[in-house]
């Protein structure tokens, strides 16, 4: 009975053990921060630097945050996961480990804990790092890319006919307003002087908002997700029948290509704005 449940349990920890290598060798980067949130200065006991030197050792592509990255890697955030080093530490003991980080912010890979009894800090955080980089130097990392779908999956009609009727009426309440506004300065501008009466035109302003750092498009399912250089998901837009025009998803807004720009164009307290988006597709 017992040698029955030690051969489940090891094959348990071998079928663990092939999953995660498996999710790791989906990602070709591995982005590290500046500064780690147990620490209150950047690359301090330049335990940054050697997280970034160990990636690299065991087969790896680590880039520090903020780096030139690979033209793939701009085009793609999500081909890079970002290391987090966690602190665990006791009275008598310094503990680390080490977390892989999805585009998506879950958690693809986290290590055994490393650990350290030297008493001076900076020798026993690299002893501690270097101990949970272990487990990784042990899994054969090799980076194998996962098929993309190449076509978008066709829409259905009813979300087709409803994405084209809310630009429709989009559209037409802003023709509407304009016309309205033209129409009252027509006629202030033929009424007399001396009789022209207090007219209140509809508040209809534009504010300019220069949405500041790129956005990266990565396809998703009908449409495209917008992420930072975090990297972090912005906003998600879906695809219209009409082209370089998106309906922004979670805000009444739609996202529109104009000259070189990309404008997404909504209604804030009756007043039409409109924020210039830097994308990169």
């Amino acid at each position: 009975m017992k040698i029955k449940l030690l051969t489940f349990l090891i094959t348990c920890l071998m079928i663990t053990g092939a999953s995660s290598q498996s999710n790791l060798n989906n990602y070709k980067y591995i982005i590290i921060p500046k500064k780690y949130d147990f620490l209150k200065e950047a690359d301090k006991f330049q335990l940054n630097s050697l997280t970034q030197f160990l990636f690299n050792k065991y087969g790896f592509q680590a880039f520090m945050e903020g780096e030139n990255y690979p033209a793939d890697l701009n085009a793609d955030r999500c081909l890079a996961l970002t290391s987090n080093v966690k602190e665990d530490s006791s009275m008598f003991k310094t503990k680390l480990l080490i977390e892989l980080i999805n585009c998506n912010g879950l958690t693809v890979y986290t290590t055994q804990v490393g650990e350290s009894r030297e008493k001076d800090f900076s020798k026993s955080y690299s002893e501690s790092l270097r101990n949970a980089f272990k487990e990784l130097e042990t899994i054969n990392y090799k980076y194998l890319p996962t098929g993309k779908v190449s076509e978008s999956v066709a829409k259905e009609t009813n979300n087709q006919t409803e994405v084209v009727n809310q630009i429709a009426e989009l559209k037409a309440e802003i023709e509407n307003l304009k016309q309205e506004k033209e129409k009252q300065v027509v006629a202030i501008n033929d009424e007399p002087k001396e009789n022209v009466p207090n007219v209140e035109v509809p508040k209809v302003t534009v504010s300019n908002e220069n949405v500041s750092g790129v956005l990266y498009a990565q396809a998703i399912e009908n449409g495209f997700q917008l992420v930072d250089s975090t990297p972090k998901v912005v906003y998600k837009i879906k695809n219209t029948s009409m082209e370089n025009m998106f309906l922004v998803e979670g805000r009444n807004a739609t996202l529109y290509k104009k000259g070189d720009k990309w404008i997404m164009e909504y209604y804030e307290n009756n007043v039409l704005k409109q924020d210039s988006l830097n994308i990169k597709f």
